[in-house]
């Protein structure tokens, strides 16, 4: 292991409010480029911190390895990676790291988990909200009624919609029994309360 690598194994501390925003996916070029698929089509997370930390493809107790370095050889998985530069190309985020100096170590990062602090993130403009924000928000419509709790957000294009666990589904429940799924836009969202955890709709409980 070159020393710079171990440094980075030893120099982290993990963050009480890590977020995962996207995987490598590759090495890039031959000075220790990382090729990084994000999470979010707008991928300013990964932009507002130069301490990124990760996790292995699977995050299973006693694994810390990721890509085999050579025969009979693992490389270590580093906690944390300090970002020298960082920008979009394409559909991936191209970076470039103080503890990875060449392709040979790039290779071995290859499927890791990258997380950034929360704490990190840009501020929101008004009436936008990051994902991971909402997820776990009960969901409640004009009349008071419960109608679920956000489980997960799906991207259509044009717009998101909340994906919703509805209250009582029984575990082996068909989706459409066990899910609602609610456009999230202005027509149907009243207020998003995220001090108070709830988000208020215009949604009847039967559809």
């Amino acid at each position: 292991m070159n020393k710079a690598l171990n440094a980075a194994l030893q120099d982290a501390t993990w963050p009480d409010d890590a977020i995962e925003v996207g995987r490598i996916v590759d090495a890039w070029g031959i000075k220790g480029g990382i090729k990084v698929l994000p999470f979010s089509s707008d991928p300013q997370a990964l932009f507002s911190s130069r301490r990124w930390f990760l996790k292995p493809p699977e995050d299973t107790p006693g694994r810390s390895v990721v890509k085999p370095a050579g025969p009979g050889k693992a490389a270590p998985l580093p906690t944390l990676l300090k970002i020298t530069d960082c920008r979009e190309q394409g559909d991936v985020v191209v970076a470039m790291a103080q503890d990875v100096p060449d392709r040979n170590t790039a290779e071995t990062l290859k499927g890791a988990r990258v997380f950034v602090s929360r704490q990190s993130f840009p501020t929101a403009e008004t009436d936008e909200y990051y994902w991971i924000d909402l997820i776990g928000l009960d969901v409640v419509n004009r009349e008071g009624i419960a109608l679920g709790q956000v489980s997960d957000l799906l991207d259509t294009g044009a717009h998101s919609v909340l994906r919703l666990k509805r209250p009582g589904a029984a575990p082996d429940a068909k989706p459409d029994e066990a899910e609602r799924l609610i456009p999230f836009v202005s027509a149907f969202i009243d207020k998003v309360d995220l001090a108070g955890r709830t988000i208020t709709v215009d949604w009847g409980e039967d559809y």
